[in-house]
């Protein structure tokens, strides 16, 4: 696939954005080695991953940041910033080209804007709106952390690599080539150990130790599949694998890397979202404008939401009391507010051309593992 990317429009300049200090969520200090060890070992891995994002249980960091809906448009080289309350753009200014996904930094006290066209990292101050000088990275396609906080992993997708950098600087520490193309998504075991990644081109998962830095294992797909997002499943068993072209979800064994399932959801499956009570995955099914709900507990789908006159609802994230699904419309320059209790379609809001990898900021959680959005 080809995306071009149109001219930014000039914006007043904004406040440049400081460097946040090294902390964790809360203003503690960075997790000691002892933890870090733990971690690798398994130790206190909780019963449930995403047990810190329920309603109300903001982080001391955030609490004060205004709630809102960054877009970036790949198309048109800008962000779009929506109120979620009144539904209304409060700001809009430019990037670098082909910005792809605004996520938060690991410590919660950034959002980074992956110009993946431009090579580099717009910053922005979730607390004041404002946003910095573009930091030079090679092909930031996508951007994540490692549970730790340790590492900054830039997924470069054109270069076939995964870039290990420092989490503030993005200083390159080291470069670990994948044996796959197109790899894009990613997430990690319960306990940190590994990464699971997903090569949309070449119909594979790679999976990397984390503390080794090294690739250890590769799963191949059916030929023709695109796998896109994927999501650790709440008690941490198993991988859920959106897939574009096979139109569901692959399940994967988390402890041997073994394809134990597919479920079908709908055409171009491609983001994965939990709900704020860990009882549900939402599946954004881009070909046919629908989002399907799967049940952690029984694996199955067990409703899809249609939205009325279609659409392409791609990528996105949750409201922080877990009440609205937002999710990009990639090929229709719009953004959807989904009722989460009823699946009715709340809002379409016009944004610019290309949306993508849109991100609800302020949400519940300790730390960031990146992408739009995925908090534990």
């Amino acid at each position: 696939m080809v995306v071009l990317a149109t001219a930014a429009c000039s914006v007043v300049a904004r406040q440049r954005v400081q460097d946040p200090p090294a902390s964790v969520a809360g203003g503690s200090r960075s997790p000691s080695v002892a933890t870090a060890e733990r971690r690798r070992r398994g130790e206190g891995v909780p019963a449930d991953v995403y047990a810190a994002d329920r309603p109300g249980r903001l982080s001391p960091v955030v609490r004060g940041f205004p709630s809102r809906i960054y877009v970036p448009n790949s198309k048109s080289g800008t962000v779009d910033v929506i109120d979620p309350a009144t539904r209304r753009i409060v700001d809009h200014f430019a990037t670098g080209r082909l910005p792809q996904h605004v996520v938060p930094s690991w410590d919660l006290r950034r959002l980074w804007v992956t110009n993946d066209g431009s090579n580099s990292l717009t910053p922005i101050d979730p607390a004041t709106g404002g946003h910095g000088h573009p930091v030079p990275v090679a092909d930031p396609y996508n951007l994540y952390f490692t549970p730790d906080g340790r590492y900054a992993i830039v997924v470069a997708e054109r270069l076939r690599r995964l870039d290990f950098r420092d989490p503030h600087t993005m200083r390159l520490r080291h470069s670990l080539p994948v044996p796959c193309k197109g790899v894009d998504h990613l997430d990690f075991t319960a306990d940190g150990r590994f990464l699971l990644a997903s090569c949309e081109f070449s119909a594979e998962l790679v999976k990397v130790d984390v503390h080794r830095e090294r690739v250890v294992g590769v799963v191949h797909l059916q030929p023709g599949g695109m796998p896109q997002d994927v999501k650790l499943a709440p008690d941490g068993r198993l991988f859920y694998v959106a897939d574009m072209m096979a139109g569901g979800v692959h399940l994967v064994d988390a402890a041997d890397l073994r394809v134990i399932g597919f479920l079908p959801t709908g055409a171009g499956a491609h983001g994965l979202y939990v709900s704020r009570d860990s009882r549900y995955l939402y599946v954004s099914n881009r070909g046919e404008g629908s989002v399907s709900v799967v049940s952690f507990a029984t694996r199955k789908v067990v409703d899809t939401w249609r939205l009325p006159g279609g659409g392409s609802p791609d990528m996105g994230g949750v409201s922080a009391d877990g009440h609205v699904l937002w999710l990009a419309g990639r090929y229709d320059a719009e953004v959807y507010a989904i009722d989460t209790r009823t699946g009715a379609l709340q809002d379409r809001i016009a944004v610019g051309q290309g949306p993508h990898g849109l991100c609800v900021y302020p949400q519940p959680g300790r730390y960031s593992l990146g992408h739009t959005g995925v908090f534990r």
